[in-house]
């Protein structure tokens, strides 16, 4: 389970994992139905963190981004 959502947390194509994604991982391949609040409680004990970031567009480019930022004001 934690390589399920390691894998899936830094998705190259947007968008984020969510606590029904790993629900449904858990029950599709260990037939076990957590509650959301026993979701984090797992996450805690394999020691991930259940915080959020910015999410990045697949097309965005950080040599642009770099680029734009050494335009003088």
């Amino acid at each position: 389970m934690a390589a399920f959502i390691a894998e899936n947390s830094r998705s190259s194509k947007g968008g984020r994992l969510i606590a029904t994604d790993i629900q449904r991982y858990i029950e599709d391949n260990f037939s076990v139905q957590y509650q959301q609040s026993n979701i984090y409680r797992l996450l805690h004990e394999l020691g991930f963190s259940w915080i959020t970031s910015r999410s990045k567009h697949p097309k965005q480019s950080e040599e642009v981004q770099e680029d734009f930022k050494k335009i003088p004001n």
